[in-house]
């Protein structure tokens, strides 16, 4: 295991399935990710404007180094539905060498 903090986990709900592809698409078109898991099937719970919300969304992981995160936020929240999606990076403490080298070899 390697520790290193230049690698990230982004957060990231959307409305659904269909967006969830749209955003993980352009992200990695534009070699902002190397790899986006879509989980196309989540329950929210949430206060918005003070008021208990219930929905059902799509959530993406994406995988890129930390030096990505500002245009990636500033990118989903150009291409996103939400008002105000919830991006959230997530530092990656440790992996396995081998996966961190393909983060390299793919966003460089």
């Amino acid at each position: 295991m390697e520790s290193n903090n230049m690698y990230v986990l982004v957060y990231i709900t959307t409305s659904g399935k269909e967006e969830s592809k749209k955003i993980a698409n352009t992200l990695v078109k534009d070699k902002l990710a190397a790899c986006v898991n879509i989980v196309s099937s989540i329950e929210s719970i949430y206060l918005w404007k003070g008021e208990i919300e219930n929905d059902n969304e799509s959530l993406l992981i994406v995988k890129t180094k930390v030096d990505n995160i500002n245009k990636i936020i500033q990118r989903v929240k150009e291409i996103h539905s939400y008002e105000t999606p919830a991006i959230l990076a997530i530092p990656i403490i440790e992996g396995s060498k081998d996966y961190l080298d393909y983060l390299d070899k793919e966003l460089d």
